[in-house]
């Protein structure tokens, strides 16, 4: 069975479940369910290779003690227990990012995430379809490609004004065209599901990495910012399943937050690809984080300011931007001549 019709039983059973309303409701359902299988499938891998493996999360809470058995619990009482024991447990989980990164990653990751089936009987049939997929198979795993570019179209469809999910073919080009390097820093900004970061990754992965050393410096030299949940949760299944096991760096905030002026040299980077929202306006109180003569509402004026200030000298950065920003007056022109 090809996993497009997968996902595409899974979504029919979902249709049926009074809880789940609209496209974005089910693809935040798939999200998390997916997470754990593959989070889970990552831990397999750890626990044979490590000789001291601790789960950093509750071991109930991982995928094969509750959902791998076809004939597991179902029901009320599966419901009961996403509901009272699976959700409050991990997004009230203890861990330490520098302890238990892991398990700080699981937290991260369910922190907006919610449960919206209603029907026990149902989610155990969508949890039995998932099942299909095997994630620890290095042939399935490059299934997980197919699933998500599924995502990603039904996202776009889904997606409204800012919410533009970058073709795989513009960040190939992108990240080509950058040739970021083993050892540089890479960052996005408003990292989305992971496009630009993952696939930077296998360009180092594929031109630079020869050693086992290469491997785990790659995995540090990878960051991202995302603010919105359901991204952010694609985007930190999308780095384990690309083999960064700790992916800490992928972290669920908005980089705007932040006032230019704080952010230290130490926080530079090489390398910036990035497709940021645009389009949208910022909430209230985001642009008094920018220099008074260049204070605006449109995000993509205020990501090209963060970019400048972000780069290192000799940096190099890539940005997919409106139109609007190269012929635009105001505080567009005082951002060019920057």
């Amino acid at each position: 069975m090809s996993v497009s019709s997968v996902i595409k039983s899974i979504q029919d059973i979902m249709r049926k479940d009074a809880g789940v309303d609209g496209d974005a409701q089910r693809l935040g359902q798939l999200s998390w369910l997916l997470f754990l299988k593959v989070f889970d499938a990552q831990e397999e891998l750890l626990e044979f290779e490590q000789d001291n493996y601790q789960a950093p999360i509750p071991e109930k809470y991982l995928w094969r003690n509750w959902a791998a058995d076809e004939q597991g619990i179902t029901g009320d009482e599966l419901l009961d227990f996403v509901n009272d024991d699976l959700f409050p447990d991990l997004k009230n989980l203890v861990a330490p990012i520098d302890k238990n990164p892991r398990g700080f990653v699981a937290k991260e990751a369910f922190s907006d995430a919610f449960n919206y089936m209603k029907n026990g009987t149902l989610l155990r049939q969508v949890i039995n379809k998932l099942n299909e997929i095997d994630f620890t198979d290095s042939n399935e795993r490059h299934l997980f490609g197919d699933i998500y570019e599924q995502i990603l179209r039904d996202l776009q469809s889904a997606g409204n004004a800012g919410e533009f999910y970058t073709p795989r073919a513009v960040t190939r080009f992108i990240v080509q065209m950058i040739d970021p390097q083993l050892g540089e820093s890479i960052f996005d900004p408003a990292c989305g599901t992971g496009g630009f970061l993952a696939c930077s990754f296998d360009h180092v992965k594929e031109h630079y990495v020869k050693t086992g050393s290469d491997h785990q410096t790659l995995q540090q030299q990878i960051r991202g910012v995302e603010k919105k949940q359901l991204p952010h949760l694609l985007c930190t299944t999308n780095m384990l399943l690309h083999g960064i096991e700790v992916p800490v760096q992928i972290r669920h905030a908005n980089t705007l937050n932040k006032p230019l002026s704080s952010w230290e040299v130490e926080d530079q980077v090489d390398v910036i690809v990035t497709n940021p929202p645009f389009g949208g306006t910022e909430e209230d109180g985001i642009e008094k984080n920018f220099p008074s003569e260049y204070q605006t509402r449109e995000t993509a004026d205020l990501f090209l300011q963060l970019i400048i200030e972000v780069l290192k000298t000799k940096g190099r950065a890539a940005v997919v931007l409106p139109d609007g920003t190269l012929f635009g007056e105001g505080v567009k022109t005082k951002i060019k001549k920057l």
